[in-house]
């Protein structure tokens, strides 16, 4: 008798690589987006889709404000339409950066989920800004 781990057999290698290649189309990590940030090598908008008020509380260095209600074509117009946008939330709880994507990619948009959010950044044990001005 297999465990309950093995009571299910594994994917076979080639569609295992085809799903994680996806999953990874789909999201990055707090720690890429550091990474990204502490290298100068910034090539995505990152997106705090929580409120003002929580994100002047605290929020991840270099994230620009937008909460995801706000994400309108309008809006979105102030950058270029091959931009690749990282969106985060309060944390796995939460589905604001999953509602935030949703919307960019009606839009027509390229965006990527930060697993985590603001849980996963704490977790990696990074620092945040606080009492920055957010965008209305």
């Amino acid at each position: 008798m297999p465990s309950p781990v093995a009571e299910t057999p594994a994917a076979e290698p080639d569609l295992a690589a085809a799903h994680y290649a996806a999953k990874l189309a789909f999201e990055t990590d707090c720690s890429d987006v550091h990474a990204a940030f502490a290298g100068a090598k910034v090539d995505f908008v990152l997106l705090d889709v929580r409120t003002p008020a929580l994100f002047a509380q605290s929020h991840v260095p270099g994230a620009i404000n937008l909460p995801h209600g706000k994400i309108t074509a309008h809006r979105m117009s102030e950058w270029a339409k091959d931009t690749l946008f990282v969106v985060y939330c309060a944390g796995p709880h939460c589905n604001g950066a999953d509602k935030a994507a949703f919307r960019l990619a009606k839009l027509g948009l390229t965006a990527k989920l930060m697993i985590g959010g603001m849980t996963g950044w704490a977790d990696e044990g990074l620092a945040f800004e606080k009492a920055a001005i957010a965008a209305e």
